[in-house]
C-alpha cells in the first residue's frame, strides 16, 4: 500500500503561516536585515512560494503591517464594554490595547518600531491605524463629557487632544511592558514580575488621565467597580 498523499494545505491558511513568520523574523531581525530565506523557514515554506504568493519583500511586509494594524484595531474596539459607565469603557479599551501588545509582541514591535521607521508607505499605514484608535477613544472622552453633564464645556478639539494624548501614552508604556527582559524574551501578560499585566497598565493611565494628575499626587486612586 503506498504512501498516503499529504494533504494540500489551503493557499489562505499557507499565506498566514508566511505572515506569522514575517512578523517573528521583522520583529527580531529588523525589515532590512531579515531575509526571504529565513521568513520561508520559519514557515516551513519553500522561498519561491513565499514569492509567489506574497511577492517581494516589500510587498510582504506591507501586508504584515495591515493585517497587525487591523488587529489592533479590532481588539481594543471589541474589548469595550457597551453600556458600562464611561470610566468603565475607556479602562477596558485601554485594558484590550494592552492585552494584545503583550500577547503579540513581535506584531506590536513591527507596527511601533519597524514600520515607523522605513518612511512611506508603511509610515502611513501606521498613521491611518493610530488615526482610528484616536478617532475611537475621542468618541469615548466625549460620551464621559456628556455622561458627566459638561459636553457643552469640552470642546471637540480638546476631545481629540486628551484622545491623542492618552494614546500616545499607551503607546510609550506598551514599549516598555513589552521590552525584553534579561532573559531576552518579551515580558507579554505581566511575564516579568517588575512589569504591570494589562489591566494594571490600563489601571496606571487611568490613575493619571481620569483621576488627574493633581489629585492622583495626593493619593486619589481610580479603580474599577
Amino acid at each position: 500500500m503506498g504512501a498516503a498523499k499529504r494533504k494540500r494545505v489551503p493557499r489562505a491558511v499557507r499565506e498566514q503561516q508566511m505572515m506569522d513568520a514575517a512578523v517573528r523574523t521583522f520583529a527580531r531581525c529588523g525589515y532590512r536585515a531579515a531575509s526571504m530565506d529565513e521568513i520561508a523557514e520559519r514557515a516551513g515554506v519553500s522561498k519561491p512560494l513565499v514569492y509567489l504568493y506574497l511577492h517581494s519583500k516589500e510587498d510582504l511586509f506591507g501586508a504584515v503591517v495591515r493585517r497587525e494594524s487591523a488587529a489592533l484595531v479590532a481588539a481594543v474596539t471589541a474589548a469595550v464594554e457597551p453600556g458600562a459607565a464611561a470610566d468603565r469603557q475607556l479602562w477596558s479599551g485601554l485594558a484590550g490595547f494592552f492585552a494584545h501588545t503583550a500577547a503579540h509582541p513581535d506584531g506590536w514591535a513591527v507596527l511601533h518600531q519597524q514600520a515607523r521607521a522605513q518612511g512611506e508607505p508603511f509610515v502611513v499605514e501606521v498613521a491611518a491605524m493610530r488615526a482610528e484608535i484616536v478617532r475611537f477613544v475621542t468618541g469615548l472622552i466625549g460620551a464621559a463629557a456628556k455622561e458627566a453633564g459638561c459636553a457643552g464645556e469640552l470642546a471637540d478639539r480638546e476631545a481629540a487632544g486628551l484622545a491623542h494624548a492618552l494614546v500616545g501614552a499607551a503607546e510609550s508604556l506598551a514599549e516598555w511592558v513589552n521590552a525584553p527582559t534579561a532573559e531576552g524574551t518579551s515580558s507579554a501578560v505581566g511575564a516579568a514580575p517588575d512589569r504591570p499585566t494589562a489591566e494594571e497598565a490600563a489601571g496606571t493611565l487611568m490613575n493619571f488621565a481620569w483621576t488627574g494628575l493633581d489629585r492622583r499626587m495626593r493619593g486619589a486612586r481610580w479603580a474599577p467597580a
